[in-house]
């Protein structure tokens, strides 16, 4: 069974290395990168420029997966075939895709031409050479940093660029720039429930970022943002760096007469992770509009993405054996944020479906705990 792999991601690279030699089984992995990214660490890159890549191909030994850095131009999913952006064409007799997502900027008129998204390498090296740029003795711009969007992605970028501003306003003797956080909801972290989120406001107050919620941001140009609050009044916010972590949305790159998409442009898969109406076609991580126990669309998280992934591996060797599949049931173990240092806020699931609540040094050993435990599933 000639099977596909789209993306190395935290679904496409979990589905991978849930492989093994396996008879009657050849699977290849596409990835445009020769490396995986630690999405979740981003902000660390952006702030601090720690490493958040490993290199594939030594993840995929023992597995019997080979590799090809290319990138995916088109997918038929009718005719069964993956045009590469060379112009191959790759054919299948099972299609893994993993191939995330990409900022919805919302249609904000001058948003994607002026501001710097948070979802690659490159973007965390462009934040970072920014910070270092404005310290220099030359510069003479303005330097305040406005952050769209205050989800996990923008309040952990902010704290870490915060305690990175005070470390070089020390050692250079320059006054931190302003970092103003802006957010059309009512509150900040909605994962969050209000204890947590209290503490996460209080450490950005402490941090003296400037939160604006009910603030929707309606223009953005290379002199800044204009946003609008609830009330219909409108505000100028000058910043010589925009960051817009406010949606995302699937890559629109699969095609199929019969498809089922929601909202933000995902897939609808089955108990079983395949796209409804082609049971040889599998849909994992941001791209995959999947359910919970209770009906409710699984979040676009790295732990969903991973479990998705672990899963889809193991129902593919499970039809090179003609074994049954197995159904997925998403289990979300917990939540945490990373509020700069060593300081966490959030939760973890505990037996009988309740959470214990986490803040400071022990959520940040949780977090921590996470990523170890991401890292030993793909080693």
């Amino acid at each position: 069974m000639k099977t596909l792999i789209l993306g190395a991601g935290y679904a496409g690279l979990a589905t991978a290395t849930k492989m093994k030699p396996t008879p009657d089984l050849e699977v290849l992995l596409v990835e445009r990168n020769p490396y995986h990214t630690f999405e979740t660490r981003l902000h660390e890159a952006a702030a601090h420029n720690t490493r958040v890549t490993l290199p594939i191909e030594p993840l995929l030994r023992g597995t019997g997966v080979n590799f090809e850095q290319a990138s995916v131009d088109s997918i038929d999913v009718d005719a069964r075939e993956v045009t590469l952006k060379d112009g191959r064409v790759l054919t299948y007799d099972t299609l893994v895709v993993g191939l995330g997502s990409v900022t919805n900027f919302y249609r904000i008129p001058g948003l994607s031409d002026h501001a710097t998204e948070l979802k690659d390498v490159s973007d965390a090296d462009e934040i970072f050479n920014y910070v270092n740029r404005i310290y220099s003795a030359g510069y003479s711009g303005n330097r305040d940093i406005v952050v769209g969007g205050a989800g996990l992605t923008g309040v952990e970028l902010v704290t870490e660029l915060a305690q990175r501003a005070q470390v070089l306003s020390r050692t250079r003797g320059l006054p931190p720039f302003n970092i103003y956080l802006v957010e059309a909801g009512p509150k900040i972290l909605p994962v969050l429930d209000d204890a947590l989120r209290a503490r996460a406001e209080r450490t950005l107050h402490d941090y003296g970022i400037h939160v604006l919620t009910g603030h929707r941001l309606m223009e953005a140009s290379a002199e800044g943002v204009t946003v609008q609050t609830a009330d219909g009044e409108q505000k100028q916010l000058q910043a010589g760096k925009i960051i817009w972590t406010g949606g995302i949305q699937a890559r629109d790159i699969v095609k199929g007469e019969r498809l089922e998409k929601g909202p933000g442009g995902r897939i609808a898969v089955d108990d079983y992770l395949r796209a409804k109406g082609y049971p040889d076609v599998f849909v994992v991580g941001d791209m995959a509009l999947a359910h919970d126990q209770g009906g409710k669309p699984v979040p676009t998280t790295a732990q969903h993405a991973g479990q998705q992934g672990r899963l889809t591996g193991k129902n593919i060797r499970h039809m090179v054996r003609g074994r049954e599949l197995e159904k997925y049931e998403p289990n979300t173990m917990g939540e945490f944020v990373s509020l700069g240092g060593l300081m966490a806020v959030g939760w973890m699931k505990l037996p009988w479906n309740q959470k214990l609540a986490m803040t400071g040094g022990m959520a940040h050993v949780m977090k921590k705990a996470s990523e170890w435990k991401w890292r030993s599933s793909i080693d």
